[in-house]
């Protein structure tokens, strides 16, 4: 996973997206981007016509039970600090399923724990 997201969300090759990515089967719970990994395509080229990729800079965690992967990460979506966490549910080596929660980092807080 630390390899995927460096390559692919960190943008250091993301054509090798389909080494980690099942191109049998990819079912995603983000309600704007279709199933498959032509779905996943889809909506990262429509983000990239609108110049609002999501900038991903660090990941806090990897945590990994059975089959499943959450990362924390951080970063910048439409201009502002961002906390993604990701979860993916992995097939074989190859990730099949993904859920992703985003939100925004508020520059403060009611406590001093930050996000991660």
């Amino acid at each position: 996973m630390a390899n995927f997201m460096e390559d692919v969300f960190f943008g250091k090759a993301p054509e090798k997206i389909s080494e980690y990515i099942s191109t049998e089967q990819y079912d995603q719970h983000n309600t704007m981007v279709k199933d498959g990994l032509d779905g996943l395509n889809e909506a990262l080229a429509y983000l990239a016509s609108q110049n609002n990729m999501f900038d991903y800079h660090k990941v806090h965690r990897i945590l990994g039970e059975g089959n499943f992967v959450l990362t924390q990460s951080e970063g910048r979506w439409n201009g502002k600090a961002q906390a993604f966490y990701d979860l993916f549910r992995i097939t074989d080596g190859k990730i099949v399923e993904h859920w992703d929660i985003i939100q925004e980092i508020p520059e403060q807080m009611a406590h001093e724990n930050g996000m991660f």
